[in-house]
């Protein structure tokens, strides 16, 4: 039992990042017995850019430059996976006239003018965002980018338990299967990230994600008809992005 679930992790992280995990023993774990797993990975992720941003202000870099190194830390890890996909999904929602030219767009690996907005304004809303909390409170900085980290992925699972694969192939496909006990596992990581890590803020954060999280399924659900990889890694990315605007708000307020 143990070690089908750490073959699990393993899987998810090979999946999500860039972290090296080896080779996997047969029987290889499908990827939707993985899924619980997901938010494990954000971590990873997110330890990479509080170790990064910890540094920087240590040696008196200005939050703002800081922070910049802290997001460009959980680039490396994750590959950019997850900025990718709100790329392709931004290009495809937004460049195709039907559901077929939409998906066709979003597996086109060229990067459209909708692609670099999206990507141009989600990250520098990130910036902005966690350089402000970081120049208020940087120790709440550095305990809030694991959190969401983990807390932004933990919506994955819940996703694909309940949304079908928009197409008969690639990775959305690939990890359906998804049952209600790997959902609820995956929230619980979650929603105890944000409690343990961000501490009074971490009720008020689970908001804007889960808000995220809904707004793009339904709009998924109208434009494709499901889910696929794009879509989850665009829900990442807006589900991070919104946390930290709420955050950085709150901040501000107090």
């Amino acid at each position: 039992m143990i070690g089908a679930r750490l073959h699990e992790l393993r899987l998810a992280f090979m999946l999500l990042s860039r972290v090296p995990m080896g080779r996997l023993r047969e029987p290889v774990p499908s990827i939707g017995a993985a899924a619980w797993a997901f938010p494990l990975v954000g971590v990873i992720v997110g330890g990479a850019s509080a170790a990064t941003l910890a540094l920087g202000l240590m040696v008196h870099l200005s939050p703002m430059v800081a922070s910049g190194l802290a997001l460009a830390a959980g680039v490396l890890v994750t590959g950019g996976l997850h900025e990718d996909g709100l790329a392709d999904l931004a290009d495809g929602f937004g460049g195709g006239a039907d559901r077929a030219r939409k998906l066709a767009i979003m597996r086109d690996s060229r990067i459209g003018t909708y692609g670099v907005l999206a990507l141009v304004l989600v990250v520098g809303l990130r910036w902005a965002a966690l350089a402000d909390v970081a120049a208020v409170a940087p120790g709440r900085a550095l305990g809030t980018l694991v959190a969401i980290g983990v807390a932004s992925r933990a919506g994955l699972a819940p996703v694909l338990w309940r949304m079908p694969a928009a197409r008969d192939d690639g990775l959305g496909k690939a990890a359906s299967g998804v049952g209600a006990v790997s959902a609820g596992v995956s929230l619980t990581l979650g929603l105890g990230a944000l409690l343990v890590l961000a501490g009074a803020a971490g009720l008020i954060l689970a908001l804007p994600i889960a808000a995220m999280v809904g707004a793009l399924a339904w709009l998924a659900w109208r434009q494709i008809g499901g889910q696929t990889g794009d879509v989850l890694g665009a829900m990442q990315q807006l589900a991070e992005v919104g946390a930290w605007i709420v955050l950085s708000g709150w901040m501000g307020a107090r």
